[in-house]
């Protein structure tokens, strides 16, 4: 069954952990009826998309590999199909490599780093921008970024943080484009976040090694950085567009 047209929808890549996840169950919440993009691991999309129907929410979880253009269509088919209309876009889809000394990545790894983190996120807001902009619809994207684009994270992922200084440059240029036509493109830049990233990048104890360095003196919970991205999309952000907000507890460099 559709979703009343009144009810915002929304689609988060890359939702069935961490901060796409958070955010997911955040803004089902507030009202929103959510996609829960994932792309291998079901029991955790299924989990998120349970927690929110327990809730009294309505969501569905979406399978694909935001990388390939085939999938991100069925993904917005699939999404429209048991939902409704989308009205929302959060790009979180995100990888970050291994842990070490850019000259030992592998050219295969780099790769897939800016395909799933820029490629994919692109692909993503053109498909929205497919089905809003024949119908005047004024839609959000907001795109998570990464204090890295400002840190350039030497010796950790010097790639990593230049597909997200790519995401940034992307959210200020669209964000200026698409402003005429009432949509707004908007980011968030988390800093250290207590999310599997870090183990996923082999090096599980960075979190305890770069909290003394914050000036909040602590990681961000998933939770905060979702608070931001909710907020980004409401009404309340109705004049924020073409900027990326820092959640980094005050480290910038």
């Amino acid at each position: 069954m559709k979703a009343p047209t009144e009810q915002p929808v929304l689609l988060i890549t890359g939702a069935g952990r961490g901060i796409g996840a958070a955010t997911a169950r955040l803004a089902a919440a507030q009202g929103y009826a959510v996609a829960v993009n994932f792309l291998r691991d079901t029991a955790a999309a299924d989990g998120v998309v349970a927690a929110i129907r327990d809730a009294g929410g309505q969501a569905v979880a979406v399978q694909g590999d935001v990388s390939k253009v085939e999938d991100v269509r069925r993904i917005f088919d699939e999404t429209q199909a048991a939902l409704g209309q989308l009205t929302a876009l959060v790009n979180n889809a995100g990888i970050t490599g291994r842990v070490g000394p850019f000259a030992a990545v592998r050219p295969e790894a780099l790769e897939a780093v800016f395909k799933t983190n820029v490629l994919g996120l692109m692909f993503c807001a053109q498909e929205a921008l497919r089905r809003w902009q024949p119908t005047g619809t004024r839609g959000v994207i907001a795109n998570v970024s990464s204090g890295a684009a400002q840190t350039g994270s030497p010796g950790e992922y010097v790639q990593y943080a230049a597909s997200k200084a790519a995401v940034d440059a992307f959210t200020v240029g669209l964000g200026r484009e698409l402003a005429p036509q009432g949509i707004r493109v908007c980011g968030v830049a988390p800093g250290m976040t207590l999310t599997g990233i870090h183990a996923a990048a082999g090096e599980p104890e960075r979190p305890a090694r770069m909290a003394p360095k914050i000036p909040l003196h602590r990681l961000a919970a998933p939770e905060e950085i979702a608070e931001a991205i909710v907020w980004l999309l409401s009404p309340a952000a109705s004049y924020v567009t073409a900027t990326t907000l820092q959640c980094s507890g005050g480290l910038t460099s």
